[in-house]
């Protein structure tokens, strides 16, 4: 199965992976089809699932802290912050040119 620059472009931005080259599309192709195994199973009548534990009760432990009060020291390694939040970049992987993503496309 083939897969679209917009495809490409739209995943790298959702999971900040670079597929620039050859090797990561084909990579991403046998992905794909590897999942696309699950479209051969019948799912007629099946309800979809909260979680695959649902049927059992889920204790929650309490929530005792041990150790904190280290937001000072934490925000020392930032570059960049807002207050008390670190600011990520606004692209932090290098994306390549849609033209060099559609001939790794077409080559694959």
């Amino acid at each position: 199965q083939k897969v679209t620059v917009d495809v490409l472009d739209h995943l790298e931005r959702l999971a900040l992976v670079d597929f620039r080259d050859s090797e990561g599309v084909e990579r991403l192709q046998k992905a794909i089809q590897f999942a696309d195994q699950l479209h051969e199973v019948n799912t007629d009548g099946v309800e979809p699932m909260d979680s695959v534990l649902e049927d059992r009760c889920l204790y929650l432990r309490e929530d005792d802290v041990t150790e904190g009060n280290c937001a000072k020291e934490l925000l020392k390694n930032a570059r960049e912050k807002v207050e008390e939040y670190f600011v990520a970049p606004p692209g932090n992987i290098p994306l390549p040119k849609l033209e060099e993503r559609d001939t790794y496309l077409q080559s694959s």
